[in-house]
């Protein structure tokens, strides 16, 4: 996920908060600031490393609270750490999501365990599929899913969450090849 230059994070954490309607304390305003300000998705040790003043267990809370507030979001490693990353869902007025879940890909480098948001894989994936056959609408990435699902199992099957990764090297490590 790219990040533009020099905005004030802390600002915009606290503005995110606020949106949400989540109480804007100091940790939580940190914790977001540091998030927003990753080029990849970071690790609570990595959180960690970044708020040295910040004990443990207030970090734990404060991603929780982010993650439960959809301000960030939560990715499963191989390595069986969680890294969080700010941005991905958004809740409307009220308390809904705009959208059901967390949707879009990540990109996970094999050397450095670094993981990378991947935006707007449905709608990249649409348009490819659009230009290469214009006669006839193509479905979504998730309807294409859900069809192979009901392919593969049988009707009845429902898929609620999907999570795309791709795996390779990032562009620093494949620099040190």
């Amino acid at each position: 996920m790219k990040k533009s230059s020099s905005p004030d994070y802390p600002a915009l954490a606290e503005s995110q908060l606020r949106e949400t309607s989540v109480r804007a304390t100091d940790a939580r305003i940190k914790v977001l600031a540091a998030l927003l300000g990753a080029p990849y998705a970071l690790s609570h040790q990595d959180v960690q490393d970044k708020l040295t003043e910040m004990d443990r267990v207030t970090l734990y809370r404060a991603l929780d609270c982010l993650t439960d507030a959809g301000l960030a979001h939560k990715i499963a490693g191989d390595d069986r750490v969680f890294r969080y990353n700010a941005g991905a869902e958004h809740k409307e007025a009220g308390g809904h999501h705009a959208s059901p879940q967390h949707q879009h890909g990540h990109f996970k480098c094999t050397r450095c365990a670094k993981v990378f948001c991947i935006d707007n894989v449905d709608e990249q994936l649409f348009a490819a599929d659009n230009k290469a056959n214009s006669k006839s609408p193509t479905a979504t990435l998730r309807q294409q899913l859900q069809n192979v699902l009901q392919a593969t199992l049988g009707k009845g099957f429902q898929s609620h969450e999907i999570e795309l990764t791709i795996k390779g090297w990032c562009a620093d490590c494949a620099h040190q090849v």
